[in-house]
């Protein structure tokens, strides 16, 4: 066999080879044509608006509920700033809720103690959903944590003052707190006495509490009040 029909028969034999190829790299770049045409033709897609949150359940708060949340929120209103802006006055003295509604087993406990959220949220979740305050409350409940409420009223560790005892004799919450029921944030209120010596004595000093002690009859054995 001479050379040019050696050559000959290997053409036609990778012919069919090379004729797919050829027709491969044109259906490929006839794609990218149609793929780029095709885009700049399209109308743009405008973008996706973010989901709007869902409305708060419940009626719309007064706005004396407005009021009393932003007093308890003012760092100029005398007291600490909480973690929520619980206003005393709104529950105790618009609504009449009585303490022992919300700080339960007062009346029988040593310690007065704070409200669970589940006590909050037993009222709170049917109404005033569009407060700021309760929206804060509505994510400690969802997230299963307590409120870190920062005290107000702290006795030594070598003094026992027990809630139970003083609220069976009758002794307001107002003789210790103050008028607790005015107050959009809790505060230590002022309250001097003087004894016969002129030295004075300013709630919540032992002084303080002895000289009621004697008003009202009560022991003042060191006992009583000491461990």
């Amino acid at each position: 066999m001479s050379p040019n029909q050696f050559t000959n028969r290997r053409a036609r034999r990778f012919a069919p080879y090379v004729l797919w190829r050829a027709l491969a790299v044109l259906m490929a770049v006839a794609a990218v044509a149609g793929l780029v045409f095709g885009l700049s033709d399209a109308e743009p897609v405008a973008a996706q608006a973010p989901a709007a949150a869902p409305a708060p359940s419940g009626p719309k708060s007064s706005q004396r509920a407005y009021d009393a949340q932003a007093a308890a929120a003012d760092p100029a209103t005398p007291g600490l700033v909480q973690p929520i802006p619980f206003s005393h006055a709104i529950h105790a003295t618009d609504f009449k809720i009585d303490c022992l509604y919300c700080h339960t087993g007062t009346d029988k406990a040593r310690m007065a103690g704070v409200p669970s959220v589940e006590v909050c949220m037993g009222c709170h979740a049917q109404f005033g959903g569009d407060l700021a305050g309760v929206q804060t409350l509505t994510k400690f409940w969802n997230d299963k944590q307590p409120i870190p409420w920062d005290q107000i009223y702290r006795v030594p560790e070598h003094v026992k003052f027990r809630h139970n005892r003083h609220v069976a004799v009758g002794v307001t919450c107002q003789r210790c707190h103050g008028p607790i029921e005015t107050m959009d944030k809790v505060q230590l209120t002022k309250d001097t006495i003087w004894w016969p010596w002129l030295l004075p004595s300013t709630k919540p000093e032992m002084g303080w509490c002895i000289d009621c002690h004697r008003q009202n009859q009560a022991s003042q054995d060191c006992l009583t009040c000491h461990y």
